[in-house]
This record gives C-alpha cells, sequence and structure tokens, in this order.
C-alpha cells in the first residue's frame, strides 16, 4: 500500500471557518475558535493520521488587507507557510457572497503558483450546513469561477458533511512518503501555547468586536505543586497574562465585581486539564500594553 504524508495549509478571510475545519478533520480541538475576526495567531498543527498517509494540517490567520504593523505580521506569516505546504485549501463560506476579501486571496494565490510551479489548490466551500441547496449550487459556481482550483469541495465542520472527502482530496496531492510525527500525537504545539490559545478564546467570548484585535495572552509558567489534589491527582500552577491596550478594554475583561474574569478562568481551566491530563490552579491578571498592535518591542515581547 502506497502511504503519503505532508502538509496542508487553510487559508481565508478572516472567520471562514479554517480553525473550526481544522478541528474537525483532526477530531479533536487543536485550533481556537471564535465567531470573532482574527482569532488565530498562531501557526497550530494538526495531524490526521490514517493507515495510507498523515495529512499535517497548518492553520493560519486570516489573510486580510492589514492596518496595524501586526497585521502586517500575520500576513507575513501566512505568505511564509503558503511556501512551505504541499496542497494549500482556500476557504470560502457558503453563507457570504463572494467579496473583495476573496478576491485579494485569490489574486495572492494565483501569484504564489507563478512563483511555485506546481502547489495545487484546492477551493472549499465551507459552513455548508447554513444555506439551502440552490444556495450552494450559486457560490459553488461564484467560487469556480474565481480562480483555477484543483477541485473544489463543500464541507461543514459542524455536521461533518463531505469533512471525510475533504480529507481524501488533500491526501491524495500529497507526495509519498513516511509518516512525520508519531502515531497519536495530534499537534506539534507547545503546551504554553496551546494553553494560551484557550484562556484566549474564552476571554473572546461575548465581548464587544474591538477587543479580539487587542487581547493577546502570554503564559508567565506552568509549575506543578509538590502536593496533589485531594483525590490524589496531580495538580498544576498555571499563570497567564492578558494584554490589552486600554483601560476600558481591561474593565471588559474584568467585568464587574471580576466576574466575567472568573468565567474565562472558569471556561478555560475546563480546557486546560483536559489538555494537561492534570488539575489546574489558573491565576489570570490583566494588564494594559498600551497599543502594542504598532509597537514592534511590545510585538516581539508578547511573541509576535
Amino acid at each position: 500500500m502506497t502511504f503519503r504524508s505532508g502538509f496542508a495549509c487553510f487559508v481565508g478571510r478572516p472567520n471562514a471557518g479554517k480553525s473550526t475545519l481544522t478541528n474537525a478533520l483532526v477530531g479533536q480541538k487543536v485550533a481556537i475558535t471564535s465567531g470573532r475576526p482574527q482569532t488565530t495567531r498562531h501557526v497550530i498543527r494538526g495531524i490526521v493520521h490514517r493507515a495510507d498517509a498523515q495529512l499535517v494540517l497548518v492553520d493560519t490567520p486570516g489573510l486580510h488587507r492589514p492596518r496595524t504593523l501586526l497585521g502586517e505580521r500575520l500576513n507575513d506569516l501566512v505568505k511564509d507557510t503558503l511556501t512551505e505546504v504541499d496542497v494549500v485549501g482556500f476557504c470560502i463560506p457558503a453563507d457570504q457572497r463572494v467579496g473583495p476579501g476573496d478576491r485579494f486571496i485569490a489574486d495572492q494565490l494565483a501569484e504564489l503558483a507563478r512563483d511555485r510551479q506546481g502547489t495545487p489548490v484546492v477551493a472549499i466551500v465551507t459552513k455548508a450546513d447554513l444555506v439551502p441547496r440552490p444556495r450552494m449550487a450559486e457560490q459553488l459556481v461564484a467560487v469556480s469561477q474565481l480562480g483555477e482550483w484543483a477541485d473544489v469541495v463543500p464541507v461543514s465542520a459542524q455536521d461533518g458533511f463531505q469533512v471525510g472527502e475533504l480529507t481524501d482530496v488533500l491526501v491524495g496531492h500529497l507526495p509519498e512518503g513516511p509518516a512525520l510525527y508519531p502515531e497519536g500525537e495530534l499537534t506539534d504545539e507547545p503546551e504554553s501555547v496551546m494553553v494560551a490559545e484557550l484562556v484566549r478564546e474564552a476571554a473572546l467570548e461575548g465581548v464587544r468586536d474591538e477587543l479580539p484585535h487587542s487581547l493577546a495572552v502570554v503564559v508567565e509558567e506552568i509549575v506543578p505543586r509538590e502536593e496533589p489534589a485531594r483525590d490524589g491527582t496531580p495538580m498544576l500552577d498555571v499563570r497567564v497574562n492578558l494584554f490589552v491596550e486600554r483601560d476600558s478594554q481591561k474593565a471588559i475583561v474584568i467585568g464587574k465585581g471580576g466576574a466575567r474574569l472568573r468565567d474565562v478562568g472558569s471556561q478555560a481551566r475546563r480546557g486546560i486539564e483536559g489538555l494537561l491530563g492534570a488539575r489546574v490552579y489558573l491565576d489570570l491578571h490583566v494588564k494594559v500594553a498600551k497599543d502594542w498592535q504598532r509597537d514592534p518591542k511590545q510585538l516581539g515581547r508578547l511573541g509576535f
């Protein structure tokens, strides 16, 4: 039996469903999802293991016209990633008309194809569960007219529609080769990055639109306690700083009497305990780093 292995990258404008799709293909949460645009800041690799293949999924921030230094750095991250993968998945949501953002990305991908001969691009129409069939047919036609694609695949990460078929298509574009990661490994992201992403996802739930761009999360330390929890399970102290750009944003994250931050901690802790396999004491602190998105020194300190 021929074994294939390699890297696939999902690109698309912000909130096109890339992270949700990554999680659906891997079968477990490895990328944060949010209804807010620009929630993915780090490249997350999710690993799909099959008897005949190993597909390594690289999730990226949404490609967009940048308005800040952070935006420029995120775009550079996407473009660097595109040059290193075997197949690109261009995600376009079914429930939104093809627009300038999609055309901008299609042009970028056409440029990539000219520079790097032979990298196939699969157009993926996401969120198929949100539209009726006639609307999906219209969208498939519109997407087909956007560029030259190796395949066009409609999919729904929510109800599993064609998730397996999409995996088959992506695997079909991979080169023959041995497995790149051990069996059972689902991501190569450091635990601290995954913890930060879980805190960030919890903090973004139900807040105003301006906050996602302004929120950065840094894990200060993850240290085991000498004494286990009462039931004998291992106990970890996890200390995390949340950085915003203004005092008004700090007030939003903390909430009245600290209620909102407590909710963030409760939600994030459940995910962190599942990730780390231990009981966790989560210590959250909200700090103001004024206009950090536009400050090269602060961007560097925050990991960008």
